[in-house]
């Protein structure tokens, strides 16, 4: 909202994000220009609830769902595509400070084959029995575990996960069980942008025990630095200023500012609204 001028972050990156996921749900899916279109229509009738640079932002939400009258087993009849929007402050109620995860090895949250990849209902709804039993005990939320090996790092419930060591960043690759997360993506180009090697590939739970840092990636949360993971009844826990490492808080920084048009958009990121 920076001179009363509101920006969007990478809409046609969601709007083919739907697309491809609609395909795998055998559902219809607006063109890209139909869903930019529509998130422009929404946030503008909305704008009086976009808030003050810095204090939250407006949170979009496209929802595609089966709408016509079916009750057996098949793509439904007919679709509806609705957008709506919420001012939001920070998602986790730390704000940019460390949460505590624990690893989860009982549930798992996608399998090969499955619809991991895409933003369905499913894979919210099953990790909602973990999340409540982790938060119950005190935790912020649960990081998964691939379901075949139960030893390389998935994703967390609603956020991409990323290992600092030295210079390199490493995140699980995108190979059809974790979410193609667009501030996952954005997040990796700003750390090439910086000298930082990033690599895409199988993350073993144990890298979590050498790891200088540990952070998490999502439209709501932007970057959650991570405070401490808990693995089998060990906890390891990540220094760093308050807990949140220098990486995480120069990443944050960096996409954030680029978000809020404080910083030049060079990477043809954001799309200026009136």
């Amino acid at each position: 909202n920076n001179s009363d001028s509101i920006l969007l972050f990478r809409p046609e990156e969601n709007a083919l994000r739907m697309r491809t996921g609609a395909e795998r749900m055998c559902m219809p899916a607006p063109s890209v220009e139909q869903f930019v279109d529509a998130v422009k229509q929404t946030v503008l009738a909305n704008k009086r609830w976009v808030p003050p640079t810095g204090k939250g932002s407006l949170y979009i939400r496209p929802l595609l769902m089966g709408s016509g009258a079916v009750l057996g087993l098949a793509p439904a009849p007919e679709y509806t595509f609705i957008i709506f929007v919420s001012p939001v402050g920070n998602y986790f109620k730390e704000g940019l400070a460390p949460i505590n995860l624990i690893v989860e090895d009982k549930f798992h949250r996608a399998t090969p084959g499955g619809t991991g990849s895409v933003k369905t209902i499913g894979n919210y709804a099953s990790v909602l029995m973990a999340q409540k039993i982790a938060k119950e005990k005190g935790y912020s939320d649960v990081l998964y575990l691939d379901a075949v090996h139960k030893k390389y790092l998935e994703e967390v419930s609603s956020c991409n996960i990323f290992v600092v060591k030295g210079n390199v960043i490493s995140t699980p690759a995108v190979k059809g069980t974790i979410l193609p997360g667009i501030t996952r993506k954005s997040i990796i180009d700003v750390a090439l942008s910086k000298g930082f090697q990033v690599e895409e590939r199988l993350v073993s739970v144990d890298e979590l025990l050498e790891a200088d840092e540990v952070f998490c990636t999502g439209t709501a949360v932007v970057v959650s630095p991570v405070g401490s993971i808990t693995y089998q009844g060990k906890r390891v826990e990540y220094a760093g200023n308050k807990g949140v490492g220098v990486v995480s808080q120069q990443l944050y920084t960096s996409l954030t500012s680029l978000q809020m048009g404080q910083a030049e958009d060079w990477l043809g990121w954001t799309v200026q609204l009136s």
